[in-house]
Formats: C-alpha cells, structure tokens, sequence
C-alpha cells in the first residue's frame, strides 16, 4: 500500500479560508485500503459492520479536523484518529490508514517543523508499541509507522509552501489596498487642488463682472469670457488630474497666482529667484502656491501678499504672507494635503497666524529617488 503524498497538500486554514477542490477529496481515495482485508478475508457480518463503522468515524473526524478552526480541536481530531486506528488494528491491517492520514493532516495543523517532527515520532512510536505488545504483523508496522514518516515528513515541505502562498496572497491584497487607497488620497487631493482655486477665481470674476455690468458692460463680457474659460480649463484639468498625467508648471502658477490676487484687490509683492527643482519638486510647489493663494483670497481678507521663493543652504524655501485676519489653529484639507506633500519630499511646512498669516515650506533641493518616481 502506498500513499501519494503530493496528493495530499490540503489547503487547509492558514490566514484565510481555504478553497477546496478535487485535490482536497482526493486523497480519501486511499482510505480504501481500510477496505482490503474484509474483502479478501470474506469476513462475517459483524466485521463488516465494524469495517462500515470505522468508515464512518474516520470521515468524521478527518474531515472535522479540516474543517474546525481551532487547532486544540484539530489536534484532539487527530488523537481520536490514533486512538480508533490503535483499536481497529488488532482486527484490520488496513487501520494504518488512520496513523498514515494523522501523519499527513499535523504538518498543516502544526507550523513549526520540530513540534510536527516530534509529534511524527508520537505516532510512530504507538504503531511500533502496539506492533511489538500485540504481535501484529510486520507490514502492519511498515505501513503504520514507515509510511506515516515517509508521508509527514514530505508533508512538511508542501504545508509550508501552502502558508507561504497565502501570506504573499494576503501581503498582495494588502498592498492592493493601500495602492488604491493612496490612489484615491492623490485624486482628491489633486481635485481640492484643482477645483479649490478654479471656483475661487471663479467667483470672483463673476462678482466683478456683476459689479461691472451696469457701468462697463464690456469689460463685464470680457470677465464673463475669461469665466468661460476659466470653466473649461478646469474641466481639463480635472480630467488631467484623474488620469495622473498632471503636470504643475511654478513659473505660470506664480503668475496666476498674482492675476488671481489682483483680480480680488489684494497688493501683491513677488520675489522669486531661480532654484533647480526636479519635475516632482516643481509640480509640489506649484500646487502649494495654488492652495496658499487660494486660502489667501477666500479666507484672509487681505490688502498685501507677500511670494517669496528662495534657495537657502541646499534646501528650497517658499514663503506666502498676508496682513489679513489670520486663521484658527485646526488644519483643513487643503493644509493637511499641503502638509502631506511637502514631507513627502522630506521637507516641512510652517503656518504662522499671529499678524496675519504666514506660510513657510522648505525642502532639501537634491533630488531623491522617491521624488523621481512621484
């Protein structure tokens, strides 16, 4: 008799609920051996019915320990299967059959590859006793105890490829995860971005063009067009935007930025020196600048502002300064996605509200790897 044992790499429960298949049923095909002997014996009646009801305890209890999710229970299964194959031996060589399945199920109930190898020993150790106290036959022992080494032992290898598969399975679902939800942080962050700055510009040409309509009616229609194509870049841009393909020019943002002041009355005071940012770097301030001046003209209620951008020491520092209002201390969206930015380039942000607002980001201005790779 002999028994297959990469037949018998069960997908058992390792950090997930396993999948079964035809390779999970298959094996109970060599239970028949169980069968053998009263067959070839023509044994009675009474044999038969223990043969049948062996049968029954057996999947009981072989497919209880695959099933049950706690291993005290899987264990005492296996004991149990021990236990009747002890009892059926004297009486059916084919009992191995209960020492030989144990010897197979415990590789995937134990993970540590010394507890199974002594608990191996276990089951050999009680074929041997019992072979040697009740004077059975030598291929009863053979069986019982080589086959259940032979079988536990290569079981060993395919159960601790199977908890690996699942741990990369789970680890790949993870990062799936995360990918998709830091997909969906970048959207929303690139939308508040986008959208944030667009609606303010947005509204305030459509309030001038309001106030302008009744006394220049055509400086009205042009604010009104400029509305119309504000609208239609941003359609642009938020499609951009999803897709991931956005790039952030700081030159042309600066110089919105000021037309966007403006165009709400605030003074605006520029000073801008030339520092060398990588494409990432740029993009990240720009969209910066965008926030900051958005917040300036929704929030502050300023008369002057202040851009400042500058290399200080090998780092890239940016300013925004308003005499306005001031802000409370609680972070909104736009700052928190601000903030997330700025350290993703390993910088730091700094808001001031005491006289006004005062916004600081620096950054180191060499490049780095996870800079280029966005």
């Amino acid at each position: 008799m002999t028994l297959k044992s990469g037949s018998l790499e069960l997908k058992m429960k390792v950090a997930t609920k396993p999948e079964h298949g035809w390779a999970f049923y298959m094996p109970l095909l060599y239970f028949g051996f169980f069968w053998l002997q009263p067959i070839f014996d023509h044994t009675s009646r009474k044999q038969w019915l223990l043969t049948a009801l062996g049968t029954v305890i057996f999947l009981a209890l072989y497919l209880g320990v695959l099933w049950v999710e706690r291993k005290p229970w899987q264990l005492a299964g296996l004991a149990a299967l021990i236990v009747v194959g002890t009892f059926y031996a004297p009486y059916n060589s084919g009992a191995s059959c209960f020492f030989i399945f144990a010897a197979a199920v415990l590789p995937y109930i134990v993970e540590t590859e010394v507890s199974v190898l002594g608990l191996i020993a276990v089951i050999v150790a009680v074929a041997g006793l019992e072979t040697w106290l009740l004077h059975l036959s030598g291929w009863f022992a053979f069986y019982a105890a080589g086959l259940s080494v032979v079988v536990g032992g290569t079981n060993i290898y395919f159960a601790q490829r199977t908890r690996m598969y699942y741990r990369l399975k789970k680890a790949n679902e993870e990062i799936e995860h995360l990918a998709k939800v830091a997909e969906r942080e970048r959207i929303a962050r690139d939308l508040h971005d986008v959208l944030g700055h667009t609606l303010s510009v947005i509204i305030l040409k459509s309030e001038l063009a309001g106030k302008l309509i009744d006394r220049d009616p055509q400086q009205a229609k042009l604010e009104m067009a400029d509305v119309e194509k504000t609208s239609r870049e941003a359609l642009a841009e938020v499609r951009t935007t999803i897709r991931g393909y956005r790039g952030y020019s700081l030159e042309t943002e600066l110089k919105q930025a000021r037309a966007t002041l403006e165009t709400a009355g605030v003074k605006v005071k520029s000073e801008s020196a030339e520092v060398a940012l990588t494409p990432v770097q740029e993009s990240v301030v720009a969209l910066v600048v965008r926030e900051a001046v958005t917040n300036v003209v929704r929030h502050a209620g300023a008369r002057n502002c202040l851009l400042r951008l500058t290399p200080v020491n090998g780092t890239c520092r940016f300013e925004i300064r308003d005499d306005g209002r001031g802000g409370g201390a609680t972070e909104g969206n736009g700052l928190r996605g601000m903030r997330e930015r700025i350290e993703a380039l390993g910088g730091t942000l700094q808001r001031e509200t005491n006289s006004g607002t005062r916004l600081t980001i620096e950054f180191p201005i060499a490049p780095r790897s996870r800079n280029e790779n966005g």
